[in-house]
């Protein structure tokens, strides 16, 4: 069963690229005692996810945290390194950590892969964006499809 508004973030260990390499993130501990702005997208450097999704989070980054959310980050499922150059690429530093769930550990648990392989992609995660308090889903906006409507930073703002 996906995971739902009310429900509790799965508990698995993310990736995110440091000075030293992969660095192991505990969603745990991610989300213990804040509120956070998770946005999910099928792939790094893929036109949508490049060209709309993290742009707008980047963009709105100043006025998503001034509506009293402590984090906003990205997560896909690809490794530490991809996440780590796509965040450079596009601008992110410290206004959205990029998080590799490369081993789809957390889009599984939550219940949304988004099976590409006829496309030679793989499984990949489902569009969506999420804000969570204490490690607890309380706005869920799931795209139906493959377009950019509810998940967008826009749409988040509004839900804040």
């Amino acid at each position: 069963m996906a995971l739902q508004v009310g429900d509790k973030v799965p508990s698995v260990t993310l990736y995110e690229m440091s000075s030293e390499g992969p660095a192991a993130v505990s969603t745990d501990e991610f989300f213990a005692g804040r509120k956070v702005v998770l946005f999910a997208l099928p792939g790094a450097f893929t036109p949508t996810c490049s060209a709309q999704h993290v742009p707008g989070f980047v963009n709105n980054a100043e006025e998503i945290k001034s509506k009293g959310v402590d984090e906003i980050a990205c997560l896909a499922t690809n490794d530490a390194f991809v996440m780590g150059a796509w965040g450079k690429d596009q601008g992110a530093g410290d206004k959205v950590r990029m998080l590799a769930d490369g081993s789809g550990d957390f889009t599984r648990a939550a219940g949304f892969e988004f099976d590409l392989s006829e496309r030679g992609l793989g499984v990949r995660s489902k569009r969506y964006a999420m804000v969570v308090e204490d490690g607890v889903v309380k706005t869920l906006n799931l795209e139906d499809g493959g377009g950019l409507t509810i998940s967008s930073a826009e749409s988040i703002l509004e839900a804040l």
